[in-house]
């Protein structure tokens, strides 16, 4: 008789349509957003990156890829995937960073530089789904 009650039970909870947290959804969005430090003049300036296009910053060049973040309801998540390339002397390009950059972590994968600092500060622009 208990194994039936517990059967039924279950059966009832399912059927009942117990909610299970759903999974957190990432937003993608079209421009990536950085602080740059230049430590010489110790002046931070605010770079908005549209994704697959390239803002110089000193003698870098910072490529975001993808931006991604959660809604304003949701634990705070966002990330970018970016390249950066440093122009030196000679005038060839160097790929210095490949990787992602978490705005919420920016001394994990934040890029730092001799002398220009490059960090993940946020995203903008959410592209709305089809």
């Amino acid at each position: 008789m208990v194994g039936r009650t517990t059967g039924c039970c279950v059966l009832a909870l399912a059927a009942g349509g117990l909610a299970l947290p759903a999974a957190a959804e990432r937003s993608e969005n079209s421009i990536a957003v950085f602080a740059a430090l230049d430590k010489v003049t110790a002046t931070i300036k605010k770079l908005e990156v549209p994704l697959g296009e390239t803002r110089v910053y000193g003698a870098l060049k910072v490529t975001p890829r993808a931006c991604y973040s959660r809604p304003a309801t949701e634990q705070p998540k966002t990330t970018s995937f970016v390249e950066v390339e440093e122009t030196l002397l000679d005038g060839q390009q160097k790929r210095i960073f490949t990787g992602w950059m978490f705005a919420e972590s920016p001394g994990l994968n934040a890029l730092e530089h001799p002398v220009l600092d490059i960090w993940l500060t946020g995203c903008a622009a959410p592209i709305k789904a089809q």
